[in-house]
């Protein structure tokens, strides 16, 4: 099953049709970082941008780490 998405970002408003179980999460994502009721500014989505890249480069330095901590067992 899937699930509509919307966020409005610079008065323009976007629909995204996910499935349930990324809808759920993402929502959740979004709720943290939007308005989910209202216009978002373009600064606004850019600061969840570098929020979110961000914690993909802490995310990966940890497992790189726990990769370099297994190879030298």
């Amino acid at each position: 099953m899937s699930k509509k998405v919307t966020l409005t970002v610079n008065r323009s408003r976007f629909d995204i049709e996910l499935d349930d179980a990324f809808a759920d999460f993402l929502l959740s994502q979004l709720r943290r970082d939007f308005k989910l009721d209202g216009n978002n500014d373009l600064k606004v989505l850019l600061q969840a941008y570098v929020r979110t890249n961000y914690a993909l480069f802490e995310q990966q330095r940890k497992i790189d780490d726990i990769l370099e901590t297994i190879a030298h067992d």
